[in-house]
């Protein structure tokens, strides 16, 4: 029998996160999380209008030109478009909208998913170069970079945001 009540769910997520001291990430720019493997870069309201301005288009042509429509959890969401061999549309040896870059890319790797343990943590750091050097991030820095992350479902935009 499943052993689940409201108190032992409680004090799981009230648990000290392996994170507790803090981790170490330095971007190195190396690009291995921006191109050579096929994703999504999730797109909010917010990333929308930064990168349009950094790019000095209007929004509709922003949207056009670089994003697509991915369904995803049973969500409209807003992804940014691919170039071969799934590179960003953004990276050109160097990410080309860096100030600008999506809430998704300025957040990694600190993910829920790489989160959860040391051990997904660990498995993460052997694909990138700048886990566990540079910057260390405390606990309440990462905690805060979880808790910002917005809705990506188009259906939370702005009424008036696709006028």
């Amino acid at each position: 029998m499943l052993d689940v009540t409201i108190e032992k769910v409680q004090k799981e997520e009230k648990s000290t996160p392996f994170y507790e001291k803090g981790l170490q990430f330095e971007c190195l720019k190396c690009g291995k999380c921006c191109s050579g493997y096929p994703g999504y870069v999730y797109l909010s309201e917010t990333d929308i209008k930064r990168l349009s301005a950094f790019l000095h288009v209007d929004k509709t042509g922003f949207l056009e030109k670089y994003t697509r429509l991915v369904r995803v959890f049973h969500e409209q969401r807003l992804s940014l478009i691919e170039k071969s061999p799934y590179d960003c549309v953004f990276w050109d040896k160097t990410c080309t909208v860096y100030p600008a870059r999506p809430h998704q890319c300025r957040t990694y790797p600190f993910w829920k998913r790489y989160l959860v343990s040391r051990r997904e943590w660990n498995k993460i750091a052997e694909f990138c170069p700048g886990i566990n050097r540079g910057k260390v991030y405390s606990r309440e820095e990462i905690d805060a970079l979880i808790k910002t992350t917005s809705s990506y479902n188009i259906l939370h935009f702005s009424p008036d945001f696709f006028k």
